[in-house]
């Protein structure tokens, strides 16, 4: 009997185990950028039917860390360092507005949350292990977004942080090369003691400030490590 329940519960969370797994190994990199994803071997390699495989690629694709080509072939999707100033000049306004209006709104519970949350990321800072980083990161981001009571900007917020994760361990590998890995957790303070102050206008500045230090460390480590050639594009405006 034992056997059978654990069968069932195996095939009705199959895909769930096939997406946690990919996602990850797709923004901690391990599967790069472009990595041909095929089902066949995909259900090989779990030891089940394609059916659960095809659900994870279709919940990877809404995320947008996979794309199906014209072929039907599912790859992992580029990081398109072409399109990178559009994306970060998108995160500096949504992280901005949301930084603003946590300062303006937030609640003694709403900072308690933010605090916890930049623990969290101290913490995972210290175990060098990018994918626990970055998911701390992103929990502490939106602490300060759902802080600023706004579902919509949240939401966005949410979106393009997602869409960032895999750029951001790269800039992870950046700062631990060049010994700069405090400059996060120290940024994130300083974003919390704005907030806890209501400085609407510190926040915002230092909203800034962290979305221009991540444009600059991530194109230098592309330009260091991937090519000789890449462009900065439109930059974030400074004010």
């Amino acid at each position: 009997m034992s056997d059978e329940i654990e069968m069932k519960r195996v095939r009705g969370t199959g895909w769930k185990n096939v997406y946690d797994t990919l996602r990850a190994e797709i923004l901690a990199l391990t599967l790069p950028p472009g990595q041909l994803l095929d089902e066949t071997t995909l259900a090989e390699r779990f030891d089940m039917s394609r059916s659960p495989v095809r659900e994870a690629l279709i919940r990877l694709a809404g995320e947008d860390l996979v794309v199906t080509l014209s072929n039907r072939s599912t790859i992992v999707a580029p990081i398109e360092v072409a399109s990178f100033p559009k994306y970060v000049e998108a995160l500096d306004v949504a992280q901005r507005m949301n930084t603003r209006l946590a300062a303006a709104l937030r609640t003694e519970a709403d900072l308690k949350i933010i605090a916890k949350r930049q623990k969290d990321f101290e913490a995972a800072v210290k175990t060098n292990v990018h994918l626990k980083m970055s998911e701390a990161n992103k929990q502490f981001h939106m602490a300060i977004a759902h802080a600023g009571k706004n579902a919509y900007l949240a939401s966005f917020y949410e979106r393009l942080l997602n869409q960032g994760q895999r750029m951001l361990h790269l800039h992870f590998e950046y700062l631990e090369r060049t010994g700069d890995g405090y400059l996060l957790t120290d940024e994130h303070n300083l974003m919390l003691e704005a907030i806890r102050a209501k400085d609407v206008e510190r926040a915002d500045e230092l909203a800034h400030a962290h979305t221009r230090q991540f444009q600059d460390n991530f194109l230098r480590f592309m330009r260091e490590n991937y090519t000789t050639d890449v462009s900065l594009g439109a930059r974030v405006a400074a004010e």
